[in-house]
């Protein structure tokens, strides 16, 4: 993927992270786009929409792109998300056999894309995934990544 079009699956994932606004849900969006870089998936986080611990943007985003494919595998996808996958969303795009995962923001305190833990390059699994961390972002689209989370939590602080 060239930088160009690792900026616009962002800047789509962005977009899907925006429309958690009502639901109180930490702001954070995926696509999935297919091999030749067409959305077949989108999801947002949901655990609080739905009472669900799993809905987060990427299993849902997975989840859909899947319908959309009639299989569960992915191979030849992308996923993008507006923050490092967790290790449940992790072992997910590994699951799913995605070919490749792009984030915008590092997550220190949960990230399983090289922060913390590295489940997306772990040589003990069968798949893993090309991993684009926000080093390999446009500046400016991985900045909005982060400041879009970085707002969520301080305005949670000031309540």
């Amino acid at each position: 993927m060239t930088r160009a079009e690792i900026d616009a699956a962002l800047r789509l994932a962005l977009a899907e992270s925006a429309r958690t606004a009502e639901s109180g849900d930490v702001p954070v969006g995926a696509v999935v786009l297919d091999p030749g870089g067409a959305v077949i998936g989108t999801g947002r986080n949901r655990r609080e929409a739905d009472a669900d611990p799993t809905a987060h943007a990427e299993v849902l985003a997975l989840r859909a792109a899947a319908r959309a494919r009639g299989e569960w595998r992915l191979a030849g996808c992308t996923l993008a998300v507006t923050l490092e996958p967790c290790t449940m969303c992790a072992g997910a795009a590994v699951l799913a056999r995605v070919d490749r995962v792009v984030y915008g923001a590092r997550d220190p305190k949960a990230g399983a894309a090289g922060s913390l833990w590295d489940v997306l390059r772990d040589r003990r699994l069968n798949h893993r995934p090309e991993v684009v961390p926000p080093d390999l972002v446009s500046p400016g689209v991985a900045d909005a990544c982060a400041a879009v989370l970085t707002e969520f939590f301080a305005r949670r602080r000031i309540r």
